[in-house]
């Protein structure tokens, strides 16, 4: 009996998805305009959070080390910049080091050098190399680190970092506030369309009421209804946007692999939390929809 009853309600909301072809159409378009809006800006969130996390592990804060310190000194003030919060790794660089890697950069700064360092003169300083957990602490850390009395100065690009995390807050923000903007109109949209379903039908809604039908027998129809709009428009939009994104993202990678050493997520690396919010977006809003449309006739 149970089951009898659960397909009719099932069986109900499937007719009244194809019995109003233009309404629902026009519903499917504004939920797959919203779902796929809304992709954009969460691939886009996904990729700079991404990039955010590739510059963490290559941006490096160099130390130069004060000449006269001595190797006693050099070794203390690694542990104080081990100590530090946020400092990921460390590394050292002498100062011979530090000239073999700058005469590598060419055969000219080579030769330049060459004359220059002849007499056993280098011009360059020790210095640790260290990469943080959070470059969002960067200026934190270079403060703290600047007050050692074994630095000479300190070498951070803070104005890269914070652009980039400015950047990806920014993104944050106006997804969320996109993606409640879409709801809103999403949500209204499907409530107006399954209110026509409802108002051709409310003569035969009124009676199922007076001959004891209970609101939720009545309801579930037109629910299942918003949500199978709700369902095929998240199926239509991740399919859209996968061959959309993987286009694009193809030309994004050549282009900046040629100038810079990052790469973009894939669509599969997103695909699994992608579908999981679009499936939550489409049942939710349909069936909020149909709720908000079914108030004033139930009311008998």
């Amino acid at each position: 009996m149970k089951y009898s009853i659960f397909g009719y309600l099932i069986g109900e909301g499937f007719r009244n998805f194809f019995k109003n072809k233009k309404s629902t159409a026009a519903s499917l378009i504004i939920m797959c305009a919203t779902m796929f809006i809304f992709g954009i800006f969460f691939l886009i969130g996904e990729n700079v959070n991404y990039i955010i996390e590739q510059v963490q592990s290559q941006q490096a804060m160099q130390v130069f080390i004060k000449e006269d310190t001595t190797k006693e000194q050099e070794e203390a003030l690694k542990q104080k910049i081990t100590a530090i919060p946020y400092v990921n790794t460390i590394e050292y660089i002498s100062k011979e080091d530090a000239l073999t890697d700058v005469k590598g950069w060419s055969t000219e700064i080579g030769n330049i050098l060459g004359d220059i360092t002849a007499d056993g003169y280098n011009p360059f300083k020790a210095s640790y190399v260290i990469t943080l957990t959070d470059l969002t602490k960067s200026e934190e850390v270079e403060k703290q680190i600047t007050g050692f009395e074994e630095v000479d100065s300190v070498q951070a690009g803070n104005k890269t970092i914070n652009t980039l995390v400015k950047i990806a807050n920014g993104i944050r923000t106006a997804t969320g506030v996109i993606l409640i903007l879409l709801i809103l109109i999403s949500v209204f949209i499907i409530a107006n369309t399954i209110k026509l379903t409802v108002h051709a039908r409310r003569k035969e809604i009124s009676i199922m009421k007076y001959v004891g039908a209970t609101n939720g027998f009545i309801r579930w129809p037109f629910m299942v209804e918003g949500i199978i709009i709700g369902v095929i428009s998240a199926i239509i939009s991740i399919i859209i946007l996968g061959f959309a994104y993987d286009f694009i993202a193809d030309k994004l990678v050549i282009s900046i692999s040629a100038t810079l050493p990052l790469t973009l997520l894939t669509f599969s690396d997103m695909f699994s939390m992608l579908l999981t919010i679009y499936i939550i977006m489409g049942i939710g809003i349909g069936a909020i929809g149909s709720a908000i449309s079914m108030r004033k006739y139930l009311d008998v």
